[in-house]
């Protein structure tokens, strides 16, 4: 079949386009319906722990959107009855809660692969698992940390979860138990019937159909994307996304593309439009599909992006918490940015240009100024680290902070990733 042909720039702007990026921000206070559209139009959230600058999945609708009241995403992510919950749809994720069903495969696979294990926790645990069912059952949905029971005692550093958290999450992999929001930032637990309606219950779709239509969501989320990509969106295996890729270019959904210095073969949602430019400032999280699959991100952007936050600080090169910075339809930069909420000021503690780009400090140092307001902080304060530190101060009329005076807080965040589990689920 003959392929449509693809400049690099046309697939960025396509890409960027079926992600809601470079669309006119609403005026006015942004609603929770254009809220849900965009999720919608992603298809989740993915979830992480640090809050060095702010959480993760609060940061795509920002990029997409401008200032909004996270109230709003809270509301709809982190209350029980909420229109969405959590399961592992990419990492651990919010996704709408009528998405559920089309991971029941997923979860009766996780189920028979884990209790296979006649040695994993699965066999060894099966009381416990019994009785955490129970629980919930005579008490309705809980966190972890409620429930009284010998073996509710973290093992271990940081990461190592009680078994009781290990037993729940088993259980909420397979479907046993699913997120009934959460307290605090801790994942509460239900039994389906205690969360979920019956429609939702009683939707069962088959694996093939669900397979497909997962992959459709995802090109559809991609715009244009090779297997690699399209298969890592909602992490499916290469041969089902193949499988499904071929019924849907046979229906018409997908079209095959062929993408300048891609080398490999794409395909491109029918529905997916060609933006003749892209208007963008954006700062964007480590998790945000723009650029959560790294392959993905070097081919389309040329941007070598790796995080960094568990590296030891002598060894990092661009920082702790560092930030992609969008610039219309290129990758321009990257800052390492820390909300510090007990002084009011948004700590710009690297600001990098990629090589071969061109960085401009003064749409930057608007992004980061409405950053600031949308954080509740009242300043901007820049470290003489990184290739665009200097310009970035200057642009915001700042003085820059000698980096020696930035070295405890960084040190005290090294102390805070210990006390918090890389993915927070």
């Amino acid at each position: 079949m003959v392929r449509t042909a693809l400049s690099a720039a046309q697939a960025r702007r396509v890409a960027l386009g079926a992600q809601g990026i470079g669309r006119a921000v609403p005026e006015g206070a942004v609603s929770s319906r254009t809220i849900r559209a965009l999720v919608e139009r992603l298809g989740l959230l993915q979830i992480d722990s640090v809050n060095v600058f702010e959480r993760s999945h609060y940061l795509p609708v920002f990029a997409r959107l401008g200032a909004y009241d996270k109230a709003l995403l809270d509301r709809m992510t982190m209350t029980r009855g909420a229109a969405h919950l959590e399961y592992w749809a990419h990492e651990a994720a919010f996704i709408p809660r009528t998405s559920w069903p089309l991971f029941r495969w997923a979860m009766d696979t996780r189920r028979a692969r884990d209790h296979a294990d006649h040695d994993g926790f699965a066999a060894t645990h099966a009381p416990l698992l019994r009785e955490l069912l129970a629980v919930l059952r005579a008490e309705g949905p809980l966190p972890a940390s409620a429930v009284e029971h010998e073996s509710n005692v973290r093992r271990g550093p940081w990461w190592g979860w009680s078994d009781v958290k290990r037993g729940f999450e088993h259980l909420f992999r397979w479907g046993d138990v699913v997120s009934a929001g959460r307290s605090g930032f801790e994942r509460v637990y239900g039994l389906p019937d205690q969360v979920l309606s019956a429609e939702v219950l009683d939707t069962i779709p088959d694996e093939t159909d669900a397979v497909r239509t997962l992959v459709e969501r995802s090109i559809r989320a991609s715009g244009v994307g090779t297997l690699a990509d399209v298969a890592d969106y909602h992490r499916l295996r290469s041969d089902r996304t193949r499988s499904a890729l071929r019924d849907l270019e046979d229906a018409g959904v997908v079209v095959p593309v062929e993408v300048e210095g891609w080398g490999r073969p794409a395909w491109m949602h029918a529905d997916a439009t060609v933006p003749r430019r892209v208007e963008a400032d954006a700062v964007l999280s480590p998790f945000d599909p723009v650029v959560w699959f790294r392959p993905r991100a070097e081919r389309v952007f040329g941007f070598h992006y790796r995080i960094e936050i568990y590296t030891p600080a002598p060894k990092r090169v661009y920082g702790y918490y560092v930030l992609p910075v969008l610039q219309d339809d290129q990758v321009v930069g990257r800052v390492d940015l820390k909300s510090d909420r007990q002084h009011g000021v948004l700590r710009v503690r690297t600001a990098w240009e990629e090589p071969g780009r061109h960085l401009d400090p003064g749409r930057l140092g608007a992004l980061l100024l409405r950053t600031a307001d949308w954080q509740g902080l009242d300043a901007v304060a820049v470290t003489d680290r990184g290739t665009a530190a200097a310009r970035l101060a200057d642009a915001l009329g700042v003085p820059l902070v000698p980096h020696e005076a930035a070295d405890d807080a960084e040190a005290a965040d090294d102390a805070e990733a210990a006390d918090s589990p890389p993915d927070g689920p």
